[in-house]
């Protein structure tokens, strides 16, 4: 082998492993390191597969902190309330970074509250902290068609909310009491995360939206930012320079694709939503 080629091999060589040895030099000063990040669309109906999704991340000790997505207008309470209360026992053992999307409203705010830090779009839609209850009626169509029920019950309040017939007032008012009760369990859990007066929080906790910057400046976020900032602050809290962001599977049945559309018409539900 000529010395002009055994030159070039060497000078190869050595680039390399010069290289590697910053590469790894590198690797060894940028810290790596697992942040899982769940999303959460649309209308929140069902709590299990984010149930399933945040109590896996809490149980992977590769993933050090989570970042959860919220782009939705609120659901079912009880559902909100199980999705709230698992991001609690998360945050009892990892880091959890709220990233509001488009809408973050009702009880997409709602399960927002026990993070460690919320980062609000400036034009995110959020606030909405109040209930709703809504009861179809069909009355009109059934009679309209020829369709007549007749009712067999217990006690008197056994057939409330049904669709065949009006409320009385006496039985909106005891449904009031109800929707007012579930209230007063949101605006005490705002007051809780956002450690903010009781009169403060009532003054706004009358159903209205806000945009992420008024949202900010209310405290009822911690900061404005996107996505990517969102991820940074994850990175920090843990100390971790280069994240990797893991997300669960993606699972949506075809009994759900089916009953979604029609749940949402046919069953009367108390919901912390934004319309």
């Amino acid at each position: 082998m000529k010395t002009t080629q055994i030159i070039i091999i060497a000078v190869v060589t050595v680039v390399i492993v010069l290289g590697l040895i910053i590469g790894l030099g590198m690797k060894g000063i940028m810290a790596s390191g697992d942040i899982g990040v769940i999303e959460i669309e649309s209308v929140i109906i069902s709590s299990k597969y984010v149930v399933e999704d945040l109590k896996a991340f809490r149980d992977d000790p590769s993933i050090q902190a989570v970042i959860i997505r919220v782009d939705s207008p609120g659901g079912i309470v009880a559902a909100s309330w199980e999705i709230y209360d698992e991001i609690q026992k998360l945050r009892e053992k990892k880091k959890v970074v709220v990233s509001m999307g488009t809408v973050a409203a009702s009880g997409g705010y709602h399960i927002s509250l026990p993070a460690d830090v919320i980062v609000a779009n400036p034009a995110t839609l959020t606030g909405s902290i109040g209930v709703i209850m809504e009861f179809p009626i069909i009355e009109e169509l059934l009679k309209k068609i020829g369709v007549d029920f007749q009712i067999v019950k217990s006690k008197e309040y056994k057939d409330i909310g049904s669709p065949h017939r009006r409320m009385t007032e006496e039985e909106k008012e005891l449904l009031k009491d109800v929707v007012l009760d579930v209230y007063d369990q949101f605006v005490d859990a705002v007051v809780k995360h956002r450690n903010l007066p009781k009169d403060t929080v009532l003054k706004y906790a009358d159903g209205r939206i806000f945009t992420g910057r008024q949202a900010y400046q209310l405290g009822l976020v911690d900061t404005l930012g996107s996505f990517e900032d969102a991820v940074k602050i994850a990175g920090d809290l843990v100390g971790i320079d280069e994240p990797e962001l893991i997300y669960p599977p993606q699972r949506l049945s075809f009994v759900d694709l089916l009953i979604r559309p029609m749940e949402k018409l046919l069953f009367p539900r108390i919901q912390y939503l934004w319309r």
